[in-house]
């Protein structure tokens, strides 16, 4: 019998990826994180632009993935394990409702709010005053309620940019730590 070749399991650039894409290739600064960083597509944009950009993400093969385009990575848990600050965090998150976690890198879990909430609680820490996280979301999860949970957190929201794709809206939301 023939042995199948085992899929790679990472978040491979989508439409979503690329709307993003364009919403932060302009951001500057002296050190970003892409939590979540899937092919690294991301911290890839924001390379030329920071003297130091770190990516994590959850999937050992999304960290192998990402090593080809950045260097700076490393397989955790959002940023839990970091005591390095940073001007920008961003993060494609699993937004998707779901019952249960059977991709990592869209289920979002209860309304798409548990596993976003846990990646912003664990950014919070490693955000430096005045930093800012950029994250996307979509109208498939409760959106207003994650806005409205992160403020509690000690975050100034805004949406910055949405997108009508098929079956949902992408919203792009900018989260400043006051």
């Amino acid at each position: 019998m023939q042995n199948k070749s085992i899929k790679t399991k990472y978040y491979s650039p989508a439409e979503d990826t690329l709307f993003f894409a364009n919403h932060i290739q302009n951001e500057k600064g002296k050190s970003a994180l892409d939590i979540g960083t899937g092919s690294g597509y991301l911290a890839n944009v924001l390379l030329p632009n920071f003297e130091v950009v770190i990516a994590t993400d959850i999937s050992f093969d999304a960290t192998k993935k990402a090593y080809h385009l950045i260097q700076n990575c490393i397989c955790c848990n959002a940023a839990d394990p970091l005591a390095m600050k940073f001007d920008l965090v961003i993060c494609n998150m699993p937004y998707l409702p779901s019952d249960k976690i059977i991709d990592p890198a869209v289920d979002g879990l209860d309304e798409g709010l548990v596993v976003p909430l846990q990646i912003i609680k664990s950014a919070k820490n490693v955000i430096k005053k005045g930093g800012k996280m950029i994250y996307l979301t979509s109208s498939l999860a409760n959106h207003k309620k994650l806005l409205e949970e992160i403020t509690r957190l000690g975050f100034h929201t805004k949406i910055i940019a949405t997108k009508k794709m098929f079956f949902e809206e992408l919203i792009l939301v900018e989260a400043v730590l006051k």
